[in-house]
């Protein structure tokens, strides 16, 4: 199995939100309503050089690796999908207790007005097919890709004057 990843460079995101709202069509998430968006874009002020700066950082579930919340969660509503290596919330096991909340160091899951916990599953009924997540798909700058793990962490690493090798 080639495992792929979601992958952001925040020097390319302008802040458009298209990741956002292609998440929000892609789920049926209907966020006026009683829906829980899966993907937001925050944004950051810094100052360099006595310039301010603003970064926009799209942020969703990094189906991590070693994933606190899969640990944390009492009711085993939390699983990692075998075929894609997402992170995976089966909702009619959630007892909404918020454990998966309090370990995720990224805040990232949400709980809807069931009470249940709702968040991204790396779109797995594209994955599947073999297209991409919605939110890469349309990203217009590049920010969000989908790579192989391997080498989405080659870029990284080249990025930084490093290698894998």
């Amino acid at each position: 199995m080639i495992r792929k990843s979601l992958c952001f460079d925040a020097k390319k995101c302008v802040g458009c939100y298209a990741c956002a709202v292609a998440c929000m069509d892609q789920n049926d998430i209907d966020v006026v309503g009683d829906g829980v968006a899966y993907r937001f874009v925050a944004h950051v002020e810094g100052e360099d050089g006595g310039d301010v700066r603003i970064a926009h950082v799209s942020m969703a579930c990094m189906h991590c690796e070693a994933a606190e919340c899969l640990d944390a969660c009492p009711a085993g509503a939390l699983h990692r999908d075998e075929a894609s290596g997402a992170v995976v919330v089966r909702r009619e096991l959630c007892i909404g207790c918020h454990a998966c909340a309090m370990a995720c160091p990224f805040g990232i899951p949400r709980f809807g007005r069931d009470g249940t916990m709702q968040k991204c599953d790396a779109c797995y009924a594209r994955t599947r097919f073999g297209y991409g997540p919605a939110c890469a798909e349309i990203c217009p700058t590049g920010a969000l890709t989908f790579e192989e793990v391997n080498d989405a962490a080659d870029a990284k690493l080249k990025r930084f004057g490093r290698s894998l090798v």
